[in-house]
């Protein structure tokens, strides 16, 4: 399922590249950061979700700065896109619809723009599926335990992953899950969709960010045929390699990893502080123990993306 927006080899689905176990594919930084570097007010619930409104071709030019600095997959603007969370703005349920699988045609757009200007390899599209926590947008997708069963979760993704699921992305990316029921909840919500997912977790210390072993984490989507790699994001360089290697062990799927600067994120301040400790260098002990998608999250730019392409090499 590979989508119109792939250059050069558009016969080859992300799936297939995976299955070859051959190359490493990488994959695009930060996208709220990119929207700050242009201009753009982020400081509101929706996040970068408020653009899908406001300033669709914001979005479009993000995603295609990574795929010209040498990502091969661009995730979406809908992490923080709910049905939910555009209620509370007046926004119908079928307006939402439409803005949540506008999120993956912009990324397509600009995957297509890239394409004519030359870009390298396949370009895929990874729509975004955010947290429960990121829709009450007060930090709580760093804490994970919301209070709610794992049916419950279920029944909150299910809808938006749906209508994702309907845009045909080439993979939906589960992406800063904090703890293992909402985990569970996400593989159950993406099954029998027809559209391959990867799973994701935020990570701090070697646990889940809720405090759970990784073991338990990553055992969720061992047998889920539809999570098609599995990993971290959003969680401190140093808590990568430990990650992958685990990962790797519990699944024997590929592993996608794509963390953040280094920097810590203040919810009460909504701002950065610390100093950066991600070097693309690190990308060469990630790929030796089994990561196969790598990219950057919060604070990541098209610099770094680039120098991780240059690492990998073509995908």
């Amino acid at each position: 399922m590979t989508s119109d927006s792939s250059s050069g080899a558009a016969d080859r689905s992300l799936v297939d590249v995976l299955a070859s176990g051959v190359g490493t594919v990488v994959l695009d930084g930060g996208l709220s950061n990119q929207l700050r570097a242009g201009g753009h007010d982020l400081s509101d619930e929706l996040w970068s979700a408020r653009l899908l409104v406001e300033r669709p071709e914001a979005i479009t030019e993000a995603h295609l700065a990574y795929f010209e600095a040498g990502a091969n997959v661009a995730i979406t603007s809908s992490y923080q896109a709910t049905f939910e969370g555009f209620a509370r703005r007046g926004i119908s349920r079928e307006r939402a619809a439409e803005l949540l699988e506008s999120s993956v045609e912009l990324a397509r757009e600009a995957a297509r723009r890239a394409g004519t200007k030359g870009a390298r390899g396949p370009l895929w599209v990874a729509a975004s599926v955010g947290p429960y926590g990121a829709m009450l947008a007060d930090g709580s997708e760093y804490r994970g335990r919301y209070g709610l069963s794992v049916d419950e979760l279920e029944r909150f993704h299910r809808p938006r992953v749906e209508v994702l699921a309907g845009a045909r992305p080439d993979v939906l990316a589960l992406e800063t899950v904090p703890d293992v029921d909402e985990a569970r909840a996400l593989v159950r919500a993406v099954r029998g969709l027809g559209v391959p997912a990867w799973l994701s977790y935020s990570v701090a210390g070697g646990r889940t960010r809720a405090g759970q072993s990784l073991e338990e984490a990553f055992a969720v989507a061992a047998d889920a045929d539809e999570v098609i790699a599995v990993g971290v994001n959003c969680c401190a360089p140093e808590d990568v390699d430990a990650a992958v290697v685990t990962a790797v062990r519990v699944t024997g799927k590929p592993v996608v990893v794509y963390p953040n600067s280094g920097e810590t994120w203040d919810a009460g301040a909504r701002g950065w502080s610390g100093r950066s400790t991600f070097a693309p260098e690190r990308v060469v002990g990630w790929e030796r123990a089994g990561a196969r998608l790598v990219g950057g999250c919060c604070r990541v730019g098209p610099e770094a993306i680039s120098r991780i392409a240059a690492v990998v090499g073509p995908a």
